[in-house]
């Protein structure tokens, strides 16, 4: 990791690019924390994001884990690199049911052009964590746009 990638940068870099995005406005998520690597989004269910059963939709689920583990990729690119999702895959293994709906995005192996990241996604209850679903993702790097994810 060079001197770029301190914690406060790239703490400071992602949380201007998650402020721009209308979709976690809209969902109601929140960055919870921000490390080189690593970063947690969260979201309070309610009925604006919910399914007919009451779950919380797998589309906010989905999304949130897809920026959880975007934003872990875009924390390790120098300036001036930003991130797109060429690909991902989420299993939903439970039911997304509980006081907050916790992503957490890491990458897995950080490359030149494609980083693999992952996020695993929990409903809490209670100060309780149960995995709900797991994504994989594959992350294209590309020049000139420093805050992209997509």
């Amino acid at each position: 990791m060079t001197d770029e990638l301190d914690g406060a940068a790239v703490r400071e870099r992602i949380q201007a690019s998650f402020a721009k995005q209308g979709l976690m406005r809209t969902l109601g998520a929140s960055l919870v924390s921000v490390a080189p690597g690593l970063v947690e989004i969260a979201l309070r269910p309610g009925p604006a994001i919910s399914q007919q059963h009451g779950f919380v939709h797998a589309g906010a689920v989905s999304a949130i884990a897809d920026n959880a583990a975007g934003y872990a990729a875009l924390s390790l690119m120098p300036p001036g690199r930003g991130v797109l999702t060429t690909e991902f895959k989420i299993n939903l293994v439970a039911p997304a049911a509980g006081e907050l709906i916790l992503a957490r995005g890491k990458v897995v192996k950080a490359g030149r052009t494609l980083t693999l990241a992952q996020a695993e996604v929990f409903a809490v209850t209670g100060g309780r964590e149960k995995l709900i679903a797991l994504l994989t993702a594959t992350m294209m790097a590309i020049e000139g746009r420093d805050d992209v994810i997509d």
